[in-house]
């Protein structure tokens, strides 16, 4: 029975699991918590899919072009069609399952509308609809984990990817969590599915364990890391002191506005003010930019003269009453009354934007396999769906169709590679590298505090690497992580007695591979000399197709520890570029996006999306 291990055991890692599984591969499943609180588990807002429930007009087409459209045409358009044409099925494949979605009064799915779009085009559990998916693709698993084609490792995280001379990939080096022990497993196969990593920014919505490693890790061994400058910041979250709480857009959608007072003492509207096409429903980089515009360049504020503006659904709740609201957006509201006290159904909401998302992620093919064979990658872990900005809920749905057509694409590779090879000596250098990295943690016994040195690093990427970029900012960030990587030869790790349940360890080791990732997208962002979705430079304003219509593809120099940064033509055959604006007219916009699906027609007719679809 062929083997494959798939690591990262959110969406895109259970999905890829599930049908894996079911087509009769033997299955390894690794994760770094147990699989029920990956961070998937946190989104809240829904899934998209063009199933055109209301009567809109909505279709795939559609669905592609506003993907397209809102991502700056960075994306690669071939595998975002084939997406949006799979995505209603994913849904309809969900509701058999039992997700509890959202129903209109006819007892069909619901469906909301989120940020970039003009079509109710979001299925939704509530707020919260990745725990529903989470864990209804869970429990499929575990039928399987009974039959014995999968085997689930918790919590294991990723120490190092097992090549070959060959090139190919093997394998993995994990360590159990719990004791420490180093193990190695081998396959035919190798699927990446570990999230992101908006833990190295301090503003972040996203949970601990996001901090990029395994990618870091793989890019390291040689795999490219693409577009890596293009951070996505969530316009809606809320601050704490320990970390920001995002504030779903599924309350935009529904209805919530965003205002601010003026130096004036007056409510201002500002998004439907400035974006009277889209309102308070614009891309989450259009939005983000102007609530940072509106807060540090016009000095909006709240009552108490907080450098933070408002999310209001108190209108809302007089109109449709408390019990509509709560049905469809009780979960993100419960959250933000747990965390500060104040009740949102009769106060607005104090919001400001957070880190929240990497469009970019690990270079993969159209068959999602890294530049190293063998090496797959999917989910967050991968670049290819989103361009330079990703619209609400199309995160949710690219981890699904990434692991949903892995099946094809594993058999057709497997037909291809060559299985042999010195498995014993290989496992053995692999092994003897880790542990050595290890001990050299263990016996670092420096002046610096390790959680202070990362709590600086991630404090001064979110200060000059997020929302608003400039050389001098991004200079000053790149050599105070070059900086940083030299001093953690300083470190004191403290905790150096065992590798016993040591978190320290596993930290400190984290916060190496986060550093070197690091420096990729702030060389990215310094290299990309325009303005493109998420990546906005006040010293160059304007996007540039010319020279940067192009991924970014960075690859580790392990003499210097720095990205070498090179460039790759994006594929737009379906759809030309076009200046992105969110001012005119629903009907404008359709009737535009109708008259470019007539001109692409032809060449759509041409590809085989559906080849990987069974």
């Amino acid at each position: 029975m062929k083997q494959v291990i798939v690591v990262g055991g959110g969406l895109a890692g259970l999905m890829a699991t599930l049908r894996l599984g079911e087509r009769g591969y033997r299955v390894k499943l690794f994760s770094i918590v147990p699989v029920k609180r990956s961070h998937s588990v946190c989104a809240q807002g829904g899934i998209n899919a063009a199933i055109n429930a209301k009567g809109e007009g909505d279709s795939p087409w559609l669905h592609f072009y506003e993907t397209i459209y809102g991502g700056d045409f960075l994306a690669n358009q071939v595998p975002v069609l084939g997406m949006a044409e799979l995505a209603p099925k994913i849904v309809y494949l969900f509701d058999r399952m039992g997700v509890p979605f959202n129903r209109t009064p006819e007892g069909n799915i619901d469906f909301r509308r989120f940020g970039g779009t003009l079509f109710h085009r979001t299925a939704f559990a509530g707020a919260t609809t990745g725990q529903q998916l989470l864990y209804a693709l869970d429990e499929q698993v575990r039928k399987l984990e009974v039959d014995q084609k999968v085997i689930k490792y918790e919590p294991y995280q990723l120490m190092k990817l097992i090549i070959s001379d060959d090139g190919v990939c093997r394998g993995v080096v994990v360590m159990n969590l719990y004791n420490g022990e180093i193990e190695t497993h081998l396959a035919n196969v190798v699927i990446l599915a570990t999230g992101g990593l908006g833990y190295m920014f301090k503003e972040n919505t996203n949970s601990i364990i996001n901090t990029g490693s395994a990618g870091s890790i793989a890019y390291q061994q040689g795999a490219y890391f693409a577009n890596p400058e293009f951070i996505q910041v969530h316009p809606t979250a809320m601050k704490g002191y320990d970390k920001n709480r995002l504030i779903s857009e599924s309350v935009r959608g529904e209805g919530g506005r965003v205002w601010a007072y003026d130096s004036n003492g007056r409510k201002v509207y500002f998004l439907e003010e400035w974006y009277p096409g889209y309102g308070n429903l614009v891309p989450r980089d259009i939005a983000s930019r102007a609530i940072f515009k509106a807060v540090h360049e016009l000095g909006y504020h709240t009552a108490e003269g907080e450098p933070m503006v408002y999310l209001d659904i108190t209108e809302l709740v007089k109109e449709k009453g408390k019990d509509y609201v709560k049905a469809k957006l009780g979960g993100v509201l419960e959250i933000y009354e747990k965390f500060t006290g104040v009740d949102p159904y009769s106060n607005p909401m104090k919001i400001f934007p957070a880190v929240h998302y990497s469009m970019g992620g690990l270079w993969v093919d159209y068959n999602q396999m890294t530049n190293i064979p063998g090496l797959f990658a999917i989910g967050e872990q991968d670049y290819q769906y989103h361009g330079a900005n990703r619209l609400g809920a199309n995160s949710l749905l690219s981890c699904l169709y990434a692991g949903y057509i892995m099946p094809n694409i594993i058999d057709n590779y497997l037909k291809q590679v060559d299985s042999n090879f010195d498995s014993q000596k290989l496992i053995k250098r692999y092994v003897d590298e880790v542990k050595d990295e290890l001990n050299r943690i263990r016996n670092l016994k420096g002046s610096i505090n390790p959680y202070k040195l990362a709590d600086e690093f991630r404090t001064v990427m979110s200060k000059y690497v997020t929302v608003i970029r400039n050389q001098e900012g991004l200079n000053y960030a790149y050599n105070f992580v070059k900086e940083a990587l030299e001093k953690y030869n300083d470190i004191n790790i403290y905790d150096n007695q065992s590798y016993y349940a040591n978190t320290t360890l596993s930290y400190v080791k984290q916060l190496r591979d986060m550093m070197i990732l690091a420096l990729a997208i702030i060389k990215g962002a310094i290299e990309r000399k325009e303005s493109r979705g998420a990546h906005y430079r006040i010293d160059y304003e304007n996007r540039d197709d010319i020279n940067y219509l192009k991924t970014t593809k960075a690859k580790f120099n392990p003499n210097t520890l720095e990205p070498e940064i090179t460039y790759e033509e994006v594929d737009t055959r379906i759809l030309k570029p076009q200046e992105r604006e969110y001012k005119s007219s629903h009907k404008e916009k359709i009737a535009k996006a109708l008259k470019l699906y007539e001109q692409a027609k032809p060449i759509i007719e041409q590809l085989n999306i559906y080849a990987n679809f069974v």
